[in-house]
């Protein structure tokens, strides 16, 4: 890991290479990407069932790609009592969040007499995808799949790879609180392609949305355009804002909640105190002493994390917004007087009591975050991500009078005459009828 302090002469290209080492492994699989989602777009159920028995070593044909209403509820009859209520909660309280998103439609009337607005309607169809295996999040399902409900979409199609016919219960007890009731027993780049494409079993959608590994990144990658999709996800980030009043251990779990994501997560400790900074490292290690996840967290805090010192918060601020990062953490007395000096921070999580882990699971708002830096231009996952804008204008006669000849002007000036011409031609009529 990293060790750095805004006093040192080598700090800017210290702080440098800390932001550009991670990079994304999405274009080592372009090729085989593109071959398999050419495939299923001219083969359908046939190449799904193909790649499925390949990959996942499961046989199956067109009539069992879609994971029966039976086979959902016998698997959520696994999951404990304790478990759904747990849930329940979340799923009550992402529901609460994104229902309050929810934007109003947009009238009036301006100074001309035009009367202009904004309409907000849902997608029709959005396809959500979710890992399998070892990688399986119920989290992500209701992150997911709430949103797309509340903002009123009518039908969710979501993919899960079943490795070995093995169906995870956490996901389907997540999905069924979440009313996805279209589930598919498919993965990986051709499940991507299916819900892109369609095939014979699975009709497509517009937009498709979900966390995957790099192949499922790049199938998402190269649909964007025939489809909208979320985004091009990268590993996990925390910026983790704390003085000396902390815990070593409490910001060392913090740190290490990312670092156990994934090898090239990163985790990164700023600092006012560099003593207390040394205790939060000497924490870390103690810690990956306890993890089962103790070789991918050490991985990622050795190759990729970093305690940043800095002289005051307002410092540590401007670090945050060059950072851009995923989560940021404030741990401060002042937390929310220190975010309002930060601009880029996919989201944040205020005070001692309020870990990144609260914004996982239950506390409301997305976890679906722009990540590697894009929280310079981007937002997490939101009812937005499901609704379109339709702007609409109508006019009478007298309003078409008083913005028409500017029009015309504007037209005439960029050599479109029909342009013109469909405006002046109703202001010609206009006049002669006053005549």
């Amino acid at each position: 890991m990293k060790w750095l302090n805004t006093r040192d002469a080598d700090f800017e290209s210290g702080f440098s290479s800390l932001i550009q080492d991670r990079q994304t492994e999405t274009g080592r699989v372009d090729a085989p990407v593109a071959e398999i989602l050419a495939k299923v777009r001219a083969e359908g159920d046939a190449a799904l069932c193909d790649y499925t028995a390949r990959f996942d070593h499961l046989e199956l044909n067109a009539d069992r790609l879609r994971i029966s209403d039976e086979e959902i509820s016998a698997a959520c009859e696994d999951v404990s009592s304790e478990l759904i209520d747990a849930i329940d909660v979340a799923a009550r309280r992402i529901e609460a969040f994104h229902r309050a998103q929810m934007p109003e439609d947009l009238r009036f009337t301006d100074a001309e007499g035009l009367t202009l607005g904004q309409r907000w309607t849902s997608l029709d169809a959005v396809g959500l995808y979710v890992p399998g295996g070892k990688a399986a999040y119920p989290s992500s399902v209701l992150m997911n799949a709430i949103p797309a409900r509340v903002a009123g979409v009518a039908r969710l199609a979501m993919c899960v790879p079943t490795p070995g016919g093995v169906l995870n219960p956490l996901v389907l007890a997540a999905a069924r609180r979440a009313g996805v009731r279209e589930i598919y027993r498919v993965g990986g780049a051709q499940a991507v392609g299916a819900m892109a494409f369609g095939t014979e079993s699975i009709a497509p959608v517009d937009r498709i949305v979900g966390p995957g590994n790099a192949w499922v990144a790049e199938a998402k990658r190269q649909v964007f355009g025939h489809v909208g999709i979320d985004s091009i996800a990268g590993p996990s980030e925390v910026v983790v804002l704390a003085d000396a009043k902390n815990s070593p251990r409490l910001v060392a779990l913090d740190l290490l909640a990312q670092a156990e994501h994934d090898e090239l997560a990163q985790s990164v400790l700023i600092t006012d105190d560099a003593a207390f900074g040394e205790r939060v490292v000497a924490a870390v290690e103690q810690a990956l002493t306890e993890l089962s996840r103790a070789a991918i967290a050490g991985a990622s805090w050795r190759d990729h994390g970093a305690v940043i010192v800095v002289e005051n918060w307002a410092q540590a601020a401007q670090l945050v917004d060059r950072i851009a990062p995923e989560h940021l953490e404030i741990m401060l007395d002042d937390a929310e007087n220190v975010f309002a000096q930060v601009k880029h921070a996919g989201a944040a999580f205020l005070g001692r009591y309020c870990p990144e882990a609260v914004g996982d699971y239950v506390g409301g708002p997305n976890h679906v975050l722009p990540t590697s830096r894009t929280a310079r231009f981007a937002s997490g996952l939101s009812v937005y991500d499901f609704l379109k804008r339709t702007t609409f204008i109508a006019t009478d006669e007298s309003g078409l009078k008083k913005v028409g000849p500017a029009g015309v002007a504007i037209a005439h000036a960029e050599g479109l005459e029909a342009h013109a011409l469909s405006i002046s031609e109703r202001l010609d009529s206009l006049a002669a009828k006053e005549a």
